[in-house]
């Protein structure tokens, strides 16, 4: 809510990670990533498209921008983005703020619970022995940012998306959502290094597939080198894998390129073994 705010208080106006990190964080020490996995969480309750924006606009290299106008709420009327409202602030405008933030915030974390409800009733009332999951079926986890600055995690976050996006488009494939993939950001492969929270068979078993796509993106000087991975749940092993290297110079080209690759790679597997 805060971050929302802090943008929303300067819409039209570059806000720079630092000024975020003192602003949003300014009684506690965190790293710039904070400020990533923020973003990306925020647009996701938002239902904001990073490539094309309505809310929030990534502006390379020097922060964030709230894009959509922000204008004053008046009194009995339901908050709203004008296009070409006169930029104010006040008490009036913080309260509408907070009010549709935290509506946001509240509408995220009920749809959280009912789907965590869902799934703890049907771990609890159906044996996985019993319920064979579909054989045509793949999670796109998040991809991890192994950049020795971590600071590609919108790159990385965007990669895991346009699979999503390509993969769900081939007849037949069963393919979850973002919002179940990102769900397990950070708990597969801690940050930290520490003990993983979860197993790919966990991953599976949850999202109800048979196969696990996970992979990392490395970014040296101007080139960027993508691994991805297929993993078969029920046994652990590997059943594709494959890099990519391209030159870093258009973000979305490079996205949709090696997004693009994946999919033919893994349409191709499917088609050759429609059982498997």
């Amino acid at each position: 809510m805060r971050l929302l705010l802090c943008l929303a208080e300067r819409a039209g106006e570059v806000v720079s990670i630092n000024d975020l990190l003192d602003r949003v964080w300014s009684d506690v020490t965190v790293a710039p990533d904070s400020v990533y996995q923020a973003v990306t969480s925020l647009r996701r309750v938002l239902g904001d498209d990073p490539k094309q924006p309505t809310y929030i606009e990534t502006v390379p290299r020097l922060g964030y921008r709230m894009v959509a106008a922000v204008c004053p709420w008046a009194d009995g009327e339901h908050p709203t983005l004008a296009t070409d409202a006169p930029k104010k602030s006040g008490s009036r405008l913080r309260a509408g703020l907070v009010w549709a933030a935290g509506a946001a915030i509240c509408l995220a974390l009920v749809v959280g619970f009912l789907f965590y409800s869902k799934v703890a009733n049907n771990n609890h009332s159906i044996s996985p022995a019993i319920v064979p999951q579909p054989q045509k079926s793949i999670a796109v986890l998040p991809f991890l940012d192994l950049t020795d600055e971590m600071n590609q995690e919108p790159f990385a976050d965007g990669m895991t998306e346009e699979l999503i996006d390509k993969l769900s488009k081939i007849p037949g494939l069963r393919v979850p959502p973002p919002t179940s993939s990102f769900s397990f950001k950070g708990r597969l492969w801690p940050r930290s290094h520490g003990t993983p929270q979860i197993t790919i068979a966990d991953v599976a078993k949850t999202l109800g597939v048979a196969y696990v796509l996970d992979g990392s993106v490395r970014k040296s000087g101007a080139r960027v080198r993508v691994d991805a991975r297929v993993i078969r749940a029920d046994n652990g092993y590997v059943v594709w894998s494959d890099t990519y290297d391209r030159p870093f110079d258009d973000i979305l080209m490079v996205q949709d390129d090696i997004a693009g690759e994946v999919t033919k790679a893994l349409r191709a597997s499917i088609e050759a073994k429609p059982d498997h």
